[in-house]
């Protein structure tokens, strides 16, 4: 798989200045651009998404936003509907700030916690399938301790996303794209399947962030059954979701939890923050929950 596209020299050009841009959570973007200032370099272009004049950018790369329909105008000024963001030694396209479309590609704190999980249960894998891949970072973080890759979603954009970030990421050759409902899409045998799925209950279910029932936790319990039951004998499933806390209950873990065995898997079951996305609680989905806490979810079949 080889992608032609002018993002990936902008990328490629961003990488030689050095550029850093680590995404956090909207309610923080948003406090800073309430600063009002306009861009003046690279990262306030393509990190923060500020209003700036061409000649903040190089000739060519304002010339490819502009052909490409990835700048709004804002009287004499510009705003980028790209953004870029880093992770470890990469650089990954996603969706500009905010992230409002039905199609838009999220990349933010979660991100970084995902990767995280991921570089520490997972040393080796001959075929990954990331279920829901988003911006491909997840598999990508992976790519120097896998031999192929299967990027997974149901939203075009992120596939187009996940094809432009591995050639980025120069594993354009090891990375094949699929649109898939979980695993539907996907054929043959792969020895790990890991997925940082929608897990909240969104009022216009955009793509990226509904989970659906159960409190959001629906299609997190619903990838990992169809995962443990493809997965060859020591392969192993590694699911980076949230679970909502009723009456000191989580409840993901009481839903998934049938789904196991100690006979037929080894299981590892942890809370990686305790409390994410508070401002939440204060919608009427969420009356009943204390709070919506980060798990982590890792099952190896024996």
């Amino acid at each position: 798989m080889s992608v032609d596209s002018p993002f990936v020299a902008i990328a490629k050009s961003l990488r030689q200045e050095n550029y850093a841009f680590t995404a956090i959570t909207p309610e923080s973007h948003q406090t800073i651009l309430n600063r009002g200032l306009f861009a003046s370099n690279l990262r306030d272009v393509f990190g923060w998404n500020r209003p700036f004049s061409p000649e903040v950018l190089s000739a060519e790369t304002f010339i490819d936003l502009m052909n490409f329909g990835e700048l709004n105008r804002v009287g004499d000024k510009y705003i980028s509907k790209l953004r870029f963001a880093t992770l470890f030694d990469d650089i990954y396209l996603h969706s500009g700030y905010p992230t409002t479309d039905q199609n838009a590609v999220f990349f933010g704190p979660d991100t970084y916690r995902y990767a995280k999980l991921l570089r520490e249960h997972v040393t080796s894998a001959t075929r990954l399938v990331d279920v829901g891949c988003g911006s491909g970072a997840g598999g990508l973080c992976l790519k120097d301790r896998v031999e192929s890759m299967c990027l997974a979603d149901i939203n075009p954009q992120a596939l187009e996303y996940a094809r432009i970030n591995a050639e980025i990421a120069d594993i354009s050759a090891r990375v094949e794209t699929t649109y898939s409902d979980i695993l539907s899409g996907i054929e043959g045998d792969f020895d790990l399947v890991i997925s940082n799925p929608p897990y909240m209950v969104d009022d216009t279910e955009r793509t990226y962030r509904h989970g659906g029932e159960k409190l959001g936790a629906a299609l997190s319990v619903r990838i990992a059954e169809q995962a443990l039951a493809r997965l060859t004998t020591g392969g192993k499933l590694v699911l980076y979701t949230a679970s909502a806390i009723v009456d000191g209950v989580d409840t993901f873990w009481q839903t998934v939890k049938p789904l196991l065995s100690e006979d037929k898997h080894v299981i590892h079951y942890e809370e990686i923050d305790p409390d994410v996305f508070g401002e939440e609680l204060q919608r009427q989905a969420y009356q009943t929950v204390d709070r919506l806490a980060v798990v982590g979810l890792v099952v190896t079949i024996k």
